[in-house]
């Protein structure tokens, strides 16, 4: 059986249109057709987006327990690592700590939390904070910078291993634009109102220290 082209259109009367003949303005696009860009997904779309996210979650923390249960040191935690990451990568090593929350998805009490014990591991020092009287500046020490090298060169290790070793240089590519589009948000115009994804202003606002680390928000490693 012979199929019509995608270009292919049928008359009104049902007799065979002219091969390549274009379709008549107005039609509806041949299936699988993408919607146009910047335009709202389909109602249709909605169970293929909750599964879309659900495997990108169900990936993450399967990927995270992993990464977790071989994390190279036992000298600092996952979470106290991904501490030890932010301060690595501001200028002078130092931070406040109102301002990991913006990197962190944990609670501020959380952070203060993992900043005492690498502070009592002599790992970072925690400082007055000179613009704040009641805010404490953390900063990494030199003890902390050699932990937080070390460590970073086996865990890049261990991601490449997982990851690298899954999917391919092209789908690794593919994979980090994905990721980068969806945490830039959508770009529509206008989205009805019960179609409104509400997001906090602030995700740390909602969550604390996981006691399950495979659910940690972290996939930082050292550059």
């Amino acid at each position: 059986m012979t199929t019509a082209s995608p270009t292919d259109t049928v008359p009104a009367d049902g007799s065979t249109p002219a091969k390549g003949t274009a379709p008549a303005k107005g039609a509806a696009p041949a299936t699988g057709t993408a919607p146009a860009k910047g335009t709202a997904p389909a109602k249709g779309d909605k169970a293929l987006a909750v599964g879309a996210w659900e495997a990108l979650f169900r990936a993450q923390v399967t990927i995270m327990r992993e990464l977790t249960a071989c994390f190279p040191t036992g000298e600092i935690s996952f979470n106290e690592y991904d501490v030890l990451f932010n301060l690595s990568n501001q200028t002078d090593r130092r931070a406040r700590i109102k301002d990991l929350t913006q990197h962190l998805l944990l609670t501020q009490p959380s952070i203060s939390r993992l900043v005492d014990r690498l502070a009592a591991k002599g790992i970072v020092e925690k400082q007055s904070d000179p613009g704040d009287g009641r805010g404490i500046i953390v900063a990494l020490t030199t003890i902390g910078a050699d932990v937080f090298r070390s460590t970073a060169v086996r865990h890049a290790d261990a991601i490449s291993r997982r990851v690298g070793g899954t999917l391919d240089h092209d789908e690794l590519m593919q994979l980090q634009a994905l990721c980068t589009k969806l945490r830039q948000g959508p770009k529509i115009a206008e989205t009805p109102d019960e179609d409104r994804v509400c997001l906090p202003g602030d995700a740390a606002d909602v969550l604390d220290e996981p006691s399950d680390p495979g659910t940690a928000a972290t996939t930082t490693v050292g550059r």
